[in-house]
């Protein structure tokens, strides 16, 4: 577990201070005590382009798919 943890972890570093602490929060508090759709969920989202996923966490635009959207609005929570 804790190796796949570490791939995700590294995955999560974007290059992008904003991006890397969002997602390494949300891996940190959440990750492991999601169901599993959110965790697919996660990893759909680090599947995305950067400009895609800063824009869906910095708040200008949602994704059309909702299990993103709901991943996404639980991520921008944990940041307010």
């Amino acid at each position: 577990m804790s190796e796949n943890i570490n791939k995700l972890r590294w995955r999560c570093r974007r290059g992008t201070l904003e991006l890397d602490l969002m997602l390494l929060r949300y891996l940190d508090s959440r990750y492991i005590v999601a169901d599993g759709a959110e965790q697919l969920a996660f990893l759909q989202l680090l599947e995305l382009e950067d400009t895609d996923l800063m824009r869906y966490l910095m708040g200008e635009q949602l994704p059309k798919d909702q299990n993103l959207v709901r991943l996404v609005l639980a991520i921008r929570a944990l940041t307010a």
